[in-house]
Order: structure tokens, then sequence, then C-alpha cells
């Protein structure tokens, strides 16, 4: 049996100011910072040490993770950086405030966008200046196949190729593997480990900071899972988050 941690970067700065955030590169806030480091205690107080770890080419998702293994003396373990973990691309909604779309395509069509597992948002313009072509970090993509806006099953379908490539031979082996990515990254993951149907996913919200743990079989079952930390704190931060991205 391996152990697998699956932690939402901390609040971000849009986050806090209520934007669609997507592949937008927006930094950790003060809040997300503190949560970095709470989450980093959470572990350090269950005794979980990560061995190896995986995150996506964002930040926000990038500076919780240097945080936490900071506190953890873990600085030196592995780490892969992938795009595949990365947020869902939200299209030509990133970087809007959701009141203002809300106001403007009415609530009940964002909410569609946002939690629904298969309607994407609307895409990004090829000549965008948001378009990730114009990102130095995808410059070795073929700029036709970047996305400019995705469902969660889109986000999906690119997610689970670090799952069975990278994530799942490293808990094979017997590592404790700590993935640090975004609600709808690892909302991908968590529907494909726990079998979360396509109408309950737009249901699930991933809290800021706290760690997910899994027990993992050898043949990548998941056996139990729970959130560290106190229960009342863990739905508190489950409630906030429920309008971020």
């Amino acid at each position: 049996m391996s152990d697998l941690i699956l932690l939402r970067h901390g609040e971000s700065l849009w986050n806090a100011q209520g934007r669609f955030t997507g592949w937008q590169d927006a930094d950790l806030s003060e809040c997300g910072i503190e949560e970095a480091h709470r989450a980093a205690s959470l572990l350090a107080e269950t005794g979980l040490t990560p061995d190896r770890a995986w995150v996506s080419l964002l930040t926000r998702a990038i500076r919780t993770l240097d945080i936490v293994l900071d506190d953890l003396g873990r600085l030196w373990i592995p780490v892969e950086k992938t795009w595949r973990l990365n947020e869902r691309h939200y299209g030509a909604l990133e970087g809007k405030s959701k009141k203002e779309v809300a106001r403007m395509a009415g609530e009940a069509q964002v909410a569609l966008w946002r939690r629904s597992y298969d309607v994407p948002p609307p895409a990004l313009d090829f000549d965008d200046p948001r378009h990730p072509r114009f990102d130095a970090r995808y410059r070795e993509w073929d700029p036709r196949t970047l996305p400019t806006g995705e469902s969660l099953k889109q986000a999906q379908e690119r997610v689970l190729p670090s799952w069975t490539a990278g994530i799942l031979p490293a808990l094979q082996s017997g590592a404790c593997v700590l993935v640090v990515a975004h609600g709808n990254s690892l909302r991908a993951l968590i529907k494909m480990l726990d079998g979360v149907d396509d109408q309950a996913i737009s249901h699930l919200n991933v809290p800021t900071g706290i760690p997910l743990c899994y027990r993992i079989d050898p043949e990548g079952r998941a056996l139990e899972h729970r959130f560290l930390g106190n229960p009342q704190a863990t739905r508190d931060a489950i409630e906030r988050v429920s309008q971020g991205t």
C-alpha cells in the first residue's frame, strides 16, 4: 500500500478577487501562503513525508509545493512539473470577474460552464494575448493543439496520462506521492479514483490548502481517503471555495 496526497494550491490573488483564472498565472495571496504552511503542518502532524512530487506549470501550484517541501525539509525530493496538471482552461472567461460574467450571461449559464462535466466555456481567439501560445513555458507545443477553452471532461483527458505514466508507477514502487495542482485537475483525478459519475462531479469542491490523502493498493485502486485537519475547518474551507476556481 502507498500514500497519495492531493493538494490544491493555496488561495491565489485571482481566487480572492473572484476572477476566472484557468491557465493565467496568478500568484498566491497572503492567505494562500498561510494555507500552504498549514498544509505542511498537517502533513507533519500526520507523519506523511512525500518521496516524489508532481505539480503543474502554474506559479500558484509551484509556490505552494515549494513552501510545503521547504517546511517539511524535503526540497531535495524529485519533482515532475507538467502542463497536464494545469487548471482547466477557461477560454474567453479567463481574467474576468465571475460576478460580471454572471450579470452578462446569467447565473445558470455560468454554473454550467463552471460545474458541468462536458460543457466547455467560450474559446479564446487564436490571436488573443491570453492564448497560451504567447507563454514561453508552452513554446514547444504546436500552437494549434494548445487548449483554448476546456470542459472538465477535456481536462481529464489530458490529466490522466500523468497518472498512468508517472504517478501510478511511483505509487506502485512504494513511494509516498504528493500532487499539487488545481481545483479541476484534482477533480479529474478524484473522479477517476473514486468512480464519481458525471453528474455527481459537478457538486464536488476541492478546498485550497487542505491535503486529501488516499491509500492506494498495488493495482492503483483507492481503498480509503480523508482530508487532514479539523473536519469542521475542512467543511468551512469547502464552503469558502464553492465560488472559486
